[in-house]
Order: C-alpha cells, then sequence, then structure tokens
C-alpha cells in the first residue's frame, strides 16, 4: 500500500512539474503598438495605464490603455518588451 502512495506521489509531482510552461512567450520581432487617441482624464487623483501586451491564439494581442485610481501609495511601472537570447517578450506592467 505504501508503495502505490509513494508511486502516485511521484507520478503527481512529475505531472505538476510537467505541465508547468514558460511564463512568458517569446516573438522574434516586437509587434508595434497600435494609435489611438487618448481619452480625456475622468477626473483629478486618475493616472493613465499604458496599453497592455497579451498572449491570446498563438499571438500578442494589444490591451488599449486606460485611466485607473491608484492604490494608496503605490506607484505604476508600465510594461516593456524585453530582448531575450531567442527573440522579445512583454513584461507586464505593475505596482509596487
Amino acid at each position: 500500500m505504501k508503495t502505490i502512495i509513494k508511486i502516485s506521489a511521484a507520478l503527481l509531482i512529475a505531472v505538476t512539474f510537467i505541465s508547468c510552461g514558460p511564463s512568458y512567450m517569446v516573438v522574434r520581432e516586437r509587434p508595434t503598438s497600435p494609435y489611438y487617441d487618448r481619452p480625456l482624464s475622468p477626473g483629478p487623483g486618475y493616472v493613465w495605464m499604458d496599453g497592455n501586451w497579451y498572449w491570446r491564439g498563438g499571438h500578442y494581442r494589444y490591451r488599449n490603455g486606460y485611466w485607473a485610481v491608484p492604490p494608496a501609495h503605490r506607484n505604476w511601472s508600465p510594461g516593456y518588451w524585453h530582448q531575450a537570447p531567442r527573440g522579445y517578450y512583454w513584461r507586464k506592467g505593475r505596482w509596487h
């Protein structure tokens, strides 16, 4: 019985690590951001969140920016394209 439990645990761990893929997808060329007009700020205290890239359907897609109220005492670092040995990948923006 202990052998079955050990084998089952080993298989579960192996499947878990095998299914973990990279947290980003690499492309040879950076996509260009589409042009769009930034809407006016809805009011004081809002900050502009630049557009963001996300992976869907085998390629990066662009999501337009938007206005947001920042969390208290936090600063926004916008996302950017990072060059890797095999190409580029998108590093998402974050609050810090």
